[in-house]
C-alpha cells in the first residue's frame, strides 16, 4: 500500500469512526446475553483458527526480524499454542464477568420527591494503539465489547498479519451473536499517518488507549486531542525492608525481575534496606546474578563480584531487559523518597513482615498499584480478576491501574419525579 496522505488517513479513520458510532447505538441496547455469546463465539473461533493465526504470526516474526526488532519485543510479538489458548481463555473470562453496563452506582431520594440514580454507561468509541503484542487485539476487543463500546484497533506495523487473523475470529463471534462487525474494527494499514489521524479524531473517538513503549505513549499523550488512558513507563520498584522474610524476598525479587523482563510490570530497581543487608548480606543481588541478570549496583553493593557500577541514569530507567539497578537505603522513608523521585507511578512492592512499615509504604506512595510481599509481575488485569486488561493507567482522572471492562464505562443520571416542579 502506498503511503497515506493526511487527507487519506483522515478519510480512513472517519469511515471507521462513523461505522463505530453507528455500532454503539446497537451495543447500547445489546443484552448481556448477546455480548456473552459474541465473546464465547470469538473464543471458539480463535481456537479453531490456531493454524491460520500461527501462520500469520510467522510472517510477522520474519518481518520483525528483518527490521531488527529487539529480543524483548520479539518475545512480545511471538505467538504459540499456549498463548493462543490463553487469548481464548481471556475472552471466556471476560464473558463470565457481570455486565458492567446498567449498574446502579448510587441512588437516593430528595425531599422534593425526586428519585435519582447514577447508572453506568458505555464510553462510546475507544481507539487502541499498540505495539508488537497481537494478544492485545483480543484483550482490547473483549473488554470494549463487554462494556458496550465500539473499538478501533491499530496494532503495530510488525503485528499486522497476526492482528488481522485474530480480528477475523472476533468478527465471527460478532456475526454469530447478531452484532455489527463495526463493533470491532482493525485499521488495515501499517502507515503511521493512520495513528495521527486517530489522535485528532475528535467527535469520532471518545478515548485513546496506547499500549507500547515510551516513544509511542509519549507521542500519543503529546498529540492526542481526545482523552488518553495510559502509562508512559513501567519503572517498577521492589523494596526489601529490614523486617522482610528472606526466603519470601528471594522468591519475589527473582520473579519480579526475571519471569518476563519485557513487560511493564517487570521490576527495574531493587532497593535494599541496610538492616536487611546487615542480616542477610548480598543474597538478593547474588540470586539475580546467578539468574543471568546484569546488576547495576551503587555504593557498597558495587563491591559484590559480578555487579557493574551503576550510573545515575540507571535509576529511573525502564530496561525491559535482564538488567536491574540496585541500591542500599536507610529504611522505608528513604525508599519512599527514592521512588517518589525516580518512579513512574506504575507499581511498587514492599517486602516486609512489619504491618506498620507496610502501612507507611502504602500511605507514602501514590503509584497506581502498591503491593506487599508480592511480585510486581502481578500488575495485570487478568491477575486482578478482570479477565484481561486494555492497559495500565497511571493518571488520576477516571481510570487508574489495570483498565478492565468496568473502567471503560462512564455514567449518567436517571431522575424520576411525579409531576415535580422547581419553585
Amino acid at each position: 500500500m502506498k503511503d497515506l496522505t493526511q487527507t487519506d488517513a483522515d478519510a480512513l479513520i472517519a469511515t471507521l469512526g462513523k461505522a463505530a458510532r453507528d455500532a454503539t447505538l446497537v451495543l447500547a441496547e445489546a443484552s448481556a446475553e448477546r455480548k456473552h455469546a459474541a465473546l464465547i463465539g470469538a473464543a471458539d473461533a480463535i481456537i479453531a483458527s490456531e493454524t491460520a493465526i500461527l501462520d500469520a504470526n510467522s510472517e510477522d516474526m520474519g518481518f520483525a526480524a528483518a527490521k531488527g526488532l529487539a529480543p524483548s519485543m520479539m518475545d512480545r510479538l511471538r505467538l504459540d499454542g499456549p498463548r493462543i489458548r490463553a487469548m481464548a481463555e481471556g475472552l471466556r473470562a471476560v464473558a463470565a464477568q457481570p455486565d458492567p453496563v446498567g449498574r446502579v452506582l448510587a441512588e437516593w431520594d430528595r425531599p422534593n420527591g425526586l428519585h435519582i440514580q447514577r447508572v453506568a454507561t458505555p464510553l462510546g468509541v475507544i481507539g487502541v494503539i499498540y505495539e508488537s503484542r497481537p494478544n492485545v487485539t483480543a484483550d482490547a476487543a473483549a473488554l470494549a465489547l463487554k462494556s458496550g463500546n465500539a473499538v478501533i484497533l491499530r496494532g503495530g506495523s510488525e503485528s499486522l498479519n497476526s492482528s488481522a487473523a485474530i480480528h477475523a475470529a472476533l468478527a465471527t463471534g460478532l456475526r454469530q451473536a447478531g452484532l455489527p462487525d463495526a463493533a470491532i474494527q482493525l485499521v488495515p494499514t501499517r502507515d503511521r499517518e493512520a495513528v495521527a489521524a486517530m489522535l485528532r479524531a475528535q467527535g469520532l473517538i471518545d478515548v485513546i488507549i496506547p499500549r507500547g513503549g515510551k516513544g509511542l505513549v509519549g507521542l500519543v499523550q503529546k498529540e492526542a486531542r481526545v482523552p488518553v488512558f495510559a502509562h508512559l513507563e513501567g519503572i517498577c520498584h521492589v523494596y526489601a525492608d529490614g523486617d522482610a522474610d528472606v526466603e519470601k524476598a528471594r522468591r519475589v525479587v527473582l520473579n519480579a525481575k526475571t519471569r518476563r523482563t519485557g513487560i511493564c510490570g517487570a521490576a527495574e530497581c531493587l532497593l535494599i534496606d541496610r538492616a536487611f543487608y546487615a542480616r542477610h548480606g548480598a543474597v538478593l543481588v547474588q540470586d539475580l546474578l546467578d539468574a543471568g541478570v546484569e546488576v547495576r549496583a551503587e555504593g557498597e553493593l558495587a563491591q559484590v563480584a559480578g555487579t557493574i557500577p551503576a550510573q545515575p541514569s540507571d535509576f529511573g530507567q525502564e530496561f525491559l531487559d535482564k538488567i536491574i539497578a540496585v541500591k542500599l537505603v536507610d529504611g522505608v522513608d528513604e525508599a519512599i523518597s527514592h521512588i517518589r523521585r525516580f518512579g513512574s507511578g506504575h507499581t511498587e512492592s514492599i517486602l516486609t513482615q512489619n504491618d506498620a512499615t507496610a502501612g507507611r509504604f502504602f500511605s507514602g506512595l501514590d503509584s497506581a498499584i502498591l503491593m506487599r510481599n508480592a511480585s510486581t509481575q502481578f500488575a495485570d488485569g487478568g491477575e486482578f480478576g478482570m479477565g484481561a486488561e486494555i492497559g495500565i493507567a497511571t493518571g488520576k482522572m477516571h481510570a487508574r491501574g489495570p483498565v478492565g471492562a468496568e473502567q471503560l464505562t462512564s455514567f449518567k443520571y436517571l431522575v424520576t419525579g411525579d409531576g415535580t416542579i422547581r419553585p
